[in-house]
């Protein structure tokens, strides 16, 4: 199956295959930050992720948050500058 090409779509895409959330949103913040450190003309560098899912249980904050970022350190690595994480265990 292709990579989508927009981040917003590869971050759901990673999450739900990583975790099998039971509730995932993913918004693109990039438009607040234009101007800011990390931001660049075209977007795609500032998310909000909320995600619940039954891969969190037993697992403590920094655990969650810890494994999310992990998913997600390819986009990291492409230019994703930020991400608010909201995530926890049914």
């Amino acid at each position: 199956m292709p990579q989508p090409t927009d981040r917003l779509s590869r971050i759901h895409e990673k999450l739900t295959e990583a975790f099998d959330p039971v509730e995932l949103s993913v918004t693109d913040d990039s438009a607040k930050h234009a101007g800011h450190a990390g931001a660049q003309p075209g977007g795609e560098t500032h998310y909000s992720v909320k995600i619940v899912s039954t891969a969190f249980e037993g697992l403590s904050r920094v655990q969650i948050q810890r494994s999310v970022m992990m998913v997600l350190q390819p986009e990291f690595d492409t230019g994703l500058h930020a991400l608010a994480i909201k995530a926890a265990a049914p």
